[in-house]
């Protein structure tokens, strides 16, 4: 890699790096497991940057991450660790509100298992469609749907005072 192609590199992981870490939190749902997602892809996609400079290198970065939780929580079924709650994620009332509606999202998101919750984040807050997301995860669209549909009730269970988009078909 050349000098240009680092600047390039640098300039690109400097301006994109808080947009990707916040899909990265959102697909682990734990802010050091985000960190390892985020460097994970970024060492897969250095080694191809030259052949991305010029198409979309972040969404690459993305599918990789995409990938990686999928590979992640395959894993997990196997291995499995139980996340403690440390002091700085509890939080008392917000007098704005909508830090309120933001953590209990947050804790509800975590409570899904891996598999729904990267569903619900790549098709809510990334705006991917059902094809889209089957083909990020290698699963079909019906596998996509029903791990959706699942994922949104048991959000609705979850948050019975906050309103839920409804799924989107």
């Amino acid at each position: 890699m050349d000098e240009d192609d680092r600047a390039r590199l640098a300039d690109f992981v400097a301006s994109r790096t808080p947009a990707l870490m916040r899909v990265a939190y959102l697909l682990t749902g734990d802010r050091h497991a985000a960190e390892d997602l985020f460097q994970s892809a970024l060492a897969r996609t250095i080694p191809r940057w030259r052949e991305l400079r010029h198409t979309d290198p972040e969404g690459y970065l993305r599918a990789v991450m995409y990938r990686e939780q999928v590979s992640w929580w395959r894993r997990l079924r196997r291995y499995r660790e139980t996340l403690l709650t440390g002091a700085d994620e509890r939080a008392g009332p917000d007098p704005s509100g909508g830090t309120d509606v933001r953590l209990a999202m947050r804790t509800a998101l975590r409570a899904l298992p891996a598999a729904q919750r990267t569903v619900v984040v790549l098709r809510y807050y990334e705006d991917l469609t059902e094809t889209q997301v089957a083909a990020a995860l290698g699963c079909s669209v019906g596998t996509v749907r029903s791990r959706t549909h699942r994922a949104v009730a048991r959000l609705r269970q979850l948050l019975p005072d906050i309103e839920l988009l409804e799924v989107r078909r």
